[in-house]
């Protein structure tokens, strides 16, 4: 299991760090290349210290549990998701409008807003695109991984499986 663990966090700290950078450069309204790969290394270095220091798997059903969220439920996903997404972000976002702001001010260019204005608005939308991204390839890469390594899944009824084929709640 450390060995799905360590290998979903490289997976998640990627992905992440590439949307996150494209969408950073993107909606700069200044889009080039160079500045696109400075950022997706520079964060994918972040995300991948970020991925070994944290656990997130373990954070996750520590909370799920508490909150009583069945696996493989809307609501377990959307925690998942929320709290990948609550630890990766911020740091990410932090250092891509850091690195293009003192980039662009270190250059000699003019900056229309203060730095603050620039992290919150980036934040923002990071915080909605790396949900949606944590959402959509948690459990893509999980699965995938499970047959990589081959980890038996529990059938219905056993470890938070539905029971009896009911629906479960959450």
């Amino acid at each position: 299991m450390k060995r799905i663990g360590r290998t979903m966090g490289i997976l998640m700290a990627v992905t992440l760090s590439l949307f996150l950078s494209f969408t950073g450069t993107f909606t700069s309204g200044n889009f080039n290349l160079p500045g696109f790969i400075a950022s997706f290394v520079a964060s994918t270095i972040i995300s991948l210290i970020i991925g070994l220091i944290i656990p997130i798997k373990p954070l996750s059903d520590r909370v799920a549990e508490k909150m009583h969220l069945q696996p493989k439920t809307f609501g377990r996903r959307c925690m998942d998701a929320l709290i990948a997404d609550v630890i990766y972000t911020p740091v990410m976002t932090l250092l891509m409008v850091g690195l293009a702001y003192f980039m662009s001010a270190k250059n000699g260019n003019p900056i229309p807003v203060p730095f603050i204005l620039m992290f919150l608005k980036s934040f923002a939308i990071s915080m909605i695109v790396g949900f949606i991204m944590a959402y959509i390839f948690q459990p893509l890469f999980l699965g995938m991984l499970i047959k990589k390594y081959g980890v038996p899944v529990p059938p219905a009824g056993e470890n938070g499986g539905a029971p009896h084929g009911d629906r479960p709640q959450g």
